[in-house]
């Protein structure tokens, strides 16, 4: 049962040590404060040195390795605001999209100010809708 339990810890450590090998290495394409140069550095040395070249990465470069994932982040989330806004405003086919939401509107304030009749605003309606 020991060997089990160490099997599947040593197996947790190793997935654990990829995932931080590919997060750094990620880091290091991500980053725009390095040149090309200081790129190819660090690769060779994560490369060359894979334990001692991570562990230098993550205590040297840490903080902004997380800023850098935070920034993403947001960008992120501001690419799909920026989407949802988008496709709300345009809005989807057979619906009334922001102009015709103002029309009807605006179809709406004359029908109650009482310059269309109930028989107008209907039929105005209707072709707006349609």
């Amino acid at each position: 049962m020991l060997d089990l339990f160490w099997t599947m810890m040593i197996f947790f450590l190793w997935i654990m040590w990829l995932f931080l090998l590919f997060r750094v290495l990620g880091d290091v394409f991500r980053s725009h404060d390095m040149g090309g140069w200081s790129k190819a550095l660090w690769i060779l040395f994560v490369i060359l040195l894979p334990f001692l070249g991570v562990l230098v990465y993550v205590i040297v470069r840490g903080h902004s390795m997380g800023q850098r994932d935070v920034e993403q982040a947001r960008r992120q989330e501001e690419a799909f605001r920026a989407y949802v806004r988008d496709a709300a405003s345009s809005g989807s086919a057979g619906s009334v999209g922001g102009s015709g939401t103002e029309e009807l509107a605006r179809l709406a304030d004359l029908h109650a100010k009482g310059a269309l009749s109930d028989e107008e605003f209907q039929q105005a309606k209707t072709k707006l809708l349609a």
